[in-house]
């Protein structure tokens, strides 16, 4: 599972690369720009999933759930998966 603070990273980037401030993301995903400023800069401890999902649409991104991998190494094949699905997040790729 990806932590909060990650997620807050990738939203950073995406956010720049489409040129975007982060008043104009606030108010397009309907969160405050306190709230997105501390998910952005690692300050948020949790935040709900409407105001997550929110924040992704208003930027082309969506969550997806996968099955847990544990006690096991990735097969290349999910690791090449993951690397699409990267990819798909990160237009500069």
């Amino acid at each position: 599972m990806l932590p909060l603070t990650v997620i807050g990273e990738r939203i950073a980037r995406k956010r720049k690369e489409l040129g975007m401030t982060q008043s104009k993301l606030a108010q397009k995903a309907r969160v405050g720009l306190s709230t997105l400023d501390a998910l952005e800069n690692a300050r948020l401890g949790e935040l709900g999933y409407s105001k997550i999902t929110n924040i992704l649409t208003a930027l082309g991104l969506e969550l997806r759930l996968q099955e847990k991998i544990s006690g096991r190494r990735p097969t290349l094949e999910e690791l090449m998966e993951e690397g699409r699905d990267d990819q798909g997040l990160d237009r500069r790729r």
